[in-house]
C-alpha cells in the first residue's frame, strides 16, 4: 500500500509538470524505454562547485577535499522557485534491433537509426514524446519481416519483428492513434539496396515487400498536418568500427560557450564526438553552443534543470527538474536527450526508479579527472592517459579554461592511441545497451 501511495504521488506530480497523459494505450511519461540491458557499476561522487565558476567567482576548495556541499540556486531564481514550463512539438523516438549485436541507442525524431556497415535490422520499436497536454495521440507500427510477412501491429514502445533471429525486415508501415492523431503527419522511410527511399506517410508502406532486399536503417519524424515532410538531418560522421577500441568523452555541468567551443573544434579537428550533460539553467544563454553540439553529432544529455542533488528532492521535482531541462535543450538544437546524470552522483534506488519512470538511464563513469577539484590540466591529461581502457567513460567539466585545455590536448592524443570517441548512446549500442532505470558507469 505505501508502494502504491507513493507511485501516485509521482503521478500526480507528472501532471502537475504537464508531461503525463493518462490514456490507454498511450506513451506515459516524456523518454523511452530504454535500450536492450546490461549491468555497470557506481563510479563514485565527483560533484563541481559549478555555480560559482558560472557567476565568475573563485570556489574555496580544500585540498584532497572529496564531499562537495549542496549547490545553490541561480542567482536568476528565486530559493524554491519551480520552473516554468514550454511549449514542445510532438515527436517520435525509436530503436532498431541490429542483427546478431542488440538494441542501437534510441534516435530522436528524424535522426537515422543504422545497424552499421553490413549488419541489417530485424526489430524495431517506436513511441511518442513531448505528448501535448489534452491531446489523446499515440502510435503504432508494423514490420515486413523475411520469410514471415507483415507481423502483427504493435504500439507505444512495444517490440515487433524478431530479435533471436537474424531474418531481415523488409518494409515497415506507422501511423498516429487517436484523436489528435489528425493534428499530425508522421512520415517515414528506411535505408534500402544503399539507399533511403521516398518519405512514406500515415499507414502507407516504406520500403519493398517480398524483393529480398534488408532494412539497413530507418528515420521517423512527426511534423503538424499539412506541413510536409521533415528536413534532411546534419551529415552522418563516419561510421564506427565496433572492433576497435572506443570511450566516451563526457563533459558536466555545462555549456559555457567559451570552454565548450575550444572542446567542440578540438572534436571537429579530429573527427570525434562527445557527450555533454547539460544543466538546464545554462541553456538560454548558450544556445548557439548546444545547437553546435547536436550538428557536430555529439550527444545531448540531462544533467538537471538547477544541478540539484536528486537524492534530496522530492518525486515531482526529480521529474520538473529532467523534464524542463529536457524541453529547453530540444528547443535549443532539436533533439530532446534520452540520458542523464545525477549531479555530484548521488543517486539511490528510489530516486533511480523515478528516472526510470522517465524512460531514461543514469550515465556514471569510470575515470574521474576531479578537474573541477584540482583545476589542473596536466592532472587532467596524466589521469586520463594513465588509466583510459576501451570502453571507459569519462568525465570532465566544460565549465573550467584548464578543462579544455587538457581536452585540447587529450583528444587528438587518445585518436592517435586508436581509440574511436563516440557518444555514450553509440558506447551503449555496441556494449550492450542501456535499459532505463539502471545505471553504467562503463561499456566493456
Amino acid at each position: 500500500m505505501k508502494g502504491k501511495k507513493r507511485r501516485l504521488r509521482v503521478l500526480a506530480a507528472a501532471l502537475t509538470a504537464g508531461i503525463l497523459f493518462g490514456i490507454h494505450g498511450i506513451t506515459v511519461y516524456a523518454g523511452t524505454t530504454g535500450v536492450g540491458s546490461f549491468s555497470g557499476t557506481h563510479g563514485g561522487p565527483g560533484a563541481v562547485k559549478w555555480q560559482e565558476e558560472q557567476a565568475g567567482q573563485q570556489p574555496k576548495e580544500q585540498a584532497g577535499q572529496s564531499q562537495v556541499r549542496q549547490p545553490q540556486e541561480l542567482a536568476d531564481q528565486s530559493q524554491g522557485q519551480q520552473p516554468a514550463q514550454l511549449e514542445t512539438p510532438l515527436e517520435v523516438n525509436y530503436s532498431g534491433f541490429a542483427a546478431a549485436q542488440g538494441w542501437t541507442a534510441v534516435t530522436a525524431d528524424n535522426g537515422s537509426c543504422v545497424g552499421g556497415d553490413g549488419v541489417w535490422i530485424t526489430a524495431m520499436r517506436a513511441n511518442l514524446i513531448q505528448i501535448p497536454q489534452a491531446v489523446q495521440v499515440g502510435i503504432r507500427y508494423q514490420v515486413n519481416l523475411s520469410g514471415s510477412g507483415w507481423l502483427d501491429w504493435a504500439e507505444d514502445g512495444e517490440e515487433t519483428g524478431n530479435t533471436a533471429g537474424i531474418m531481415p525486415l523488409e518494409a515497415i508501415r506507422m501511423e498516429l492513434t487517436g484523436s489528435g492523431a489528425v493534428q499530425y503527419d508522421l512520415y517515414y522511410r528506411v535505408l534500402q539496396n544503399g539507399a533511403w527511399t521516398d518519405w512514406a506517410a500515415n499507414g502507407s508502406v516504406a520500403g519493398v515487400e517480398g524483393a529480398g532486399l534488408r532494412i539497413d536503417g530507418f528515420r521517423a519524424s512527426i511534423t503538424p498536418k499539412g506541413a510536409g515532410a521533415p528536413p534532411e538531418p546534419a551529415p552522418v560522421l563516419p561510421a564506427i568500427d565496433p572492433s576497435r577500441p572506443m570511450i566516451a568523452l563526457t563533459f558536466d555541468d555545462g555549456p559555457r560557450t567559451s570552454v565548450t567551443s575550444r572542446i567542440l573544434d578540438s572534436l571537429q579537428a579530429n573527427g570525434g564526438k562527445a557527450t555533454f550533460f547539460i544543466v538546464g539553467a545554462n541553456v538560454n544563454n548558450n544556445r548557439g553552443v548546444v545547437k553546435r553540439m547536436a550538428e557536430q553529432g555529439c550527444e545531448v544529455a540531462n544533467h538537471t534543470h538547477d544541478h540539484k542533488y536528486i537524492t534530496k528532492i522530492s518525486d515531482g521535482e526529480i521529474v520538473s527538474q529532467l523534464a524542463l531541462t529536457n524541453q529547453k535543450i530540444e528547443a535549443a538544437c532539436g533533439v530532446s536527450p534520452v540520458l542523464m546524470r545525477p549531479p555530484g552522483g548521488y543517486i539511490n534506488a528510489h530516486s533511480l526508479s523515478v528516472v526510470k519512470s522517465l524512460g531514461m538511464p543514469a550515465i556514471m563513469w569510470s575515470i574521474d579527472t576531479r578537474d573541477w577539484q584540482h583545476r589542473n590540466a596536466q592532472k587532467t591529461i596524466d589521469t586520463v592517459l594513465s588509466q583510459v581502457r576501451d570502453g571507459d567513460i569519462i568525465l570532465m567539466h566544460d565549465i573550467y579554461s584548464t578543462s579544455a585545455d587538457a581536452a585540447v590536448v587529450l583528444i587528438p592524443e587518445l585518436t592517435a592511441r586508436g581509440y574511436q570517441l563516440v557518444t555514450v548512446s553509440e558506447l551503449a549500442a555496441y556494449r550492450g545497451g542501456a535499459a532505463a532505470g539502471h545505471k553504467y558507469s562503463q561499456f566493456r
